[in-house]
């Protein structure tokens, strides 16, 4: 089997099962060996910032000379962006080789009347491989929620972390925070560390402080407020920090823009020193440069200075409001021009009126996805918040026309939305600025 029939292999799966649980893909795990008990984790849910906060962590800790796994979802760049170590993305012939060995045990399951969804699959690959390669720690991003998503059939992590919980997938989690914040600490274990990023919707703390005390969890708020910006421009933010009881402030500087990636990397500070607590060794500069070099692809990006281009995939109420507070902070002297699409199933009446009063013109496009918006249908909900919107029916004619409104230095492009968007108008946007 090559790559592409690998990727053609996965993709022929059903995205989702039948019905929730962790019984199929924990009966896989053990068919294939078990690598998951082989393995170290640091285990992430959220709403929103959970990929930002994996992306910090993993860079610290490949600095810290940990042989560190990196699991995300979805994916920017391509599909092997979901499997890496050490910031490198799984060999293709290596992803084809795991497949191979997983797909027969995923057959003969499906033979039994236990069908494997895509994720399950997906996630099963990534234990294997990083077992393969004896990897120190694996930092485990969730796929969806947490009390079901396959990636909680591993015991106790190191560490389970809860970043800033939204409304968002309403119909599978709930429609309150605090019932999606009951979902997201199924990944809370007995007897380990939790850690709760520290901004959060009125109910969402009491339901995480029930979860915690009922396993024997510590539990870490990590105080966003314990940060202080000192610079912040379009290269990223310098900022300080003060653990809660220190009387001792380190200086840290993080490229990834926004005011909420200097509370995601407080969130990563946070988790890192209670790593270190569990005996990892993690020294103040590994910190330090961890975060400077961190990298993620589509995460409030700076693609070009002249003119402005910023890609981020803000899908939802909470990461809209994040990119707004974003755009305002750094972009209020340019004329703005916006490119969208969302996916039909998000709240996107909500997201937009965070956004869009902050915008001159948006070009809406259809993402490559069957539950994509159209358009056209995008573009009347934009005109219904007063703001002039035109659709287009390829990426590339979306930012060529958007460069051509921009014109000069003093405008913003900002590219939004869905991350399938992001994925597909990534490459267009450095294809045509080359």
């Amino acid at each position: 089997m090559n790559y592409d029939e690998a990727v053609k292999t996965i993709n022929s799966l059903l995205v989702f099962g039948s019905k929730p649980g962790l019984e199929r893909v924990g009966e896989l795990a053990e068919r294939i060996g078990s690598p998951d008990k082989n393995l170290k984790f640091v285990h992430i849910a959220g709403t929103n910032g959970k990929g930002s906060v994996c992306a910090y962590i993993s860079s610290v800790l490949r600095e810290a000379g940990y042989k560190t796994g990196l699991f995300i979802s979805p994916f920017v760049l391509e599909f092997r962006e979901r499997f890496q170590i050490d910031g490198e993305m799984i060999p293709k012939q290596e992803l084809a080789d795991i497949v191979s060995e997983i797909y027969p045990v995923v057959l003969e399951m499906k033979d039994e009347g236990k069908i494997i969804t895509e994720f399950e699959f997906v996630f099963a690959v990534a234990l294997k491989w990083y077992e393969k390669c004896r990897c120190d720690v694996v930092v485990l991003e969730t796929g969806l929620g947490g009390r079901f998503d396959a990636t909680n059939i591993i015991g106790t992590p190191l560490a389970s972390v809860i970043m800033s919980i939204s409304l968002d997938h309403t119909a599978i989690l709930g429609d309150t925070c605090e019932k999606i914040a009951f979902e997201k600490c199924g990944i809370i274990k007995p007897d380990g560390i939790t850690v709760l990023y520290g901004d959060q919707p009125d109910g969402v703390f009491e339901v995480v402080r029930k979860a915690a005390a009922e396993r024997n969890n510590r539990l870490i708020i990590a105080d966003t407020g314990s940060a202080d910006v000192i610079s912040s421009d379009l290269s990223g933010s310098e900022f300080s920090f003060r653990k809660d009881g220190s009387s001792e402030k380190k200086k840290y500087f993080t490229p990834l823009l926004g005011a909420h990636q200097i509370k995601n990397a407080s969130a990563a500070i946070y988790t890192l020193l209670a790593l270190r607590d569990r005996g990892l060794v993690i020294s103040d500069e590994a910190i330090r440069s961890g975060l400077e070099k961190v990298s993620f692809p589509a995460r409030s990006e700076v693609l070009c200075k002249k003119p402005v281009v910023i890609l981020d995939g803000a899908h939802n109420p909470g990461g809209a409001a994040a990119l707004s507070k974003e755009i305002k902070e750094l972009l209020s002297p340019y004329h703005k021009i916006g490119i969208t699409g969302m996916l039909a199933d998000k709240d996107i009446k909500t997201a937009m009126s965070e956004l869009l009063p902050l915008f001159d013109r948006i070009i809406t496009v259809t993402p490559d996805n069957p539950r994509a918006m159209s358009a056209e249908e995008l573009a009347e909900i934009v005109r219904s918040f007063g703001v002039p919107a035109e659709s287009e029916s390829s990426f590339s004619a979306s930012f060529k026309k958007a460069l051509g409104y921009a014109g000069d230095d003093d405008s913003a492009i900002v590219v939004f939305g869905s991350l399938y968007l992001a994925s597909d108008m990534r490459k267009v946007i450095i294809e045509t600025l080359k």
